[in-house]
Parts: structure tokens; C-alpha cells; sequence
């Protein structure tokens, strides 16, 4: 089974963006759980969901505690959230920032990360700062666990309608194609 936990604030679609991911993946023959975490989120507060995938039915309804794979929404929540507690070793790491990978702090667990500066992405596309299709485009192209046409479908089926789809879509695209990727197992940027 693998394992992703989603962390980003209020209003940065990472509950949605775990609902579109879950859809794409059952869309390419996977059993699926999309677990949100709502509390009192507010907007701007820091906020996590949850998904697990297998090629067999899942009978788990927790929430991730050692997940495989971290996607991060939002650069500024390292500072106050930990993003890595209890990632499993050999994990993957997604996150949104505009640093080159020299500036960050890389946990040695981290075996493969994708980068991405989806603000900027964000800003240019929809002129606020919303990552989740971004990210998710971040996330196919650093993991290869998901396509982008099933990407598409989920995001069609879940979310959006004319116009904002079409944004969506660009954004998703430009998530995938502007990731950088470090690949420690490889010994490349």
C-alpha cells in the first residue's frame, strides 16, 4: 500500500486536491481511500488530508501516520508545521517553493523530491496563490504514479466546470513540466 499525506492552509485545495488524486488513480485501476482531516480549519490555517492506494481493496480508514510520500502545498509551512514526522524511510517529498534544491534542507529519509514553484504558477494562472492541481502535476512527474490524462479526468469529475478547468488543466500541465527532481538513489538534480 502506499501512502500520502497532503499538507498545505486553509484555502490551498489540499482536501480537494487528495479527492482529484483519488479519482485519477481509481480511474487507472487502483482501490482508493481519500481520508480528509477537518478540525477548525480557517483559511490560511495549517490543514492535512490523506490518501492510500493498493492494487488490492483497502479496509483502512486512519488517518497516514508513516506515509510514503509528503506533498507540501505550502512553502512557509516548514516552519511551523513538521511535514516529515514519522516518514517512512526512502520517502518521496513534494513541495511548492521557488528555492533551488542547494537552499533546502533535504531529510536524509527523503530518497526522491520534486520541487515546483507553484505561487508563482498560481499567481500567473488564477492570481491567487491556490497549488493543489499545480502540486499534482508535481506529483506525476516525480513519482510516475499517475497520468496526466487520468489527472485530467479526475479533476473533470471532482471539481471543475468551463473556465475553471481549463486554468486547471494549464495549471496542472505547468506543475508537471516546470518540477525540478533530486533523485539521491540516482545521484542527480
Amino acid at each position: 500500500m502506499y501512502e500520502i499525506r497532503f499538507h498545505g492552509r486553509g484555502g490551498q485545495g489540499a482536501v480537494l486536491a487528495s479527492k482529484m488524486l483519488a479519482k485519477a488513480l481509481v480511474e487507472e485501476g487502483k482501490y482508493v481511500k481519500a481520508v480528509p482531516a477537518f478540525g477548525f480549519e480557517r483559511r490560511g490555517a495549517p490543514v492535512e488530508a490523506y490518501l492510500r492506494f493498493d492494487d488490492n481493496e483497502i479496509r483502512q480508514f486512519t488517518n497516514i501516520y508513516n506515509p510514503d510520500c509528503v506533498i507540501c502545498l505550502d512553502p512557509t509551512l516548514r516552519g511551523s508545521v513538521n511535514i516529515f514526522n514519522n516518514m517512512k524511510d526512502d520517502g518521496v517529498w513534494i513541495q511548492a517553493t521557488s528555492k533551488p534544491f542547494e537552499d533546502l534542507e533535504v531529510p536524509a529519509n527523503v530518497s526522491r523530491a520534486g520541487i515546483c514553484d507553484a505561487f508563482g504558477i498560481a499567481l500567473r494562472i488564477f492570481g491567487r496563490t491556490i497549488t493543489n492541481t499545480i502540486m499534482l502535476g508535481a506529483f506525476a512527474r516525480t513519482t510516475g504514479l499517475v497520468t496526466l490524462d487520468s489527472l485530467n479526468n479526475g479533476m473533470a469529475t471532482v471539481a471543475f466546470r468551463d473556465a475553471a478547468l481549463e486554468k486547471n488543466i494549464e495549471a496542472l500541465q505547468r506543475g508537471y513540466e516546470e518540477t525540478q527532481i533530486l533523485d539521491r538513489k540516482e545521484g542527480k538534480a
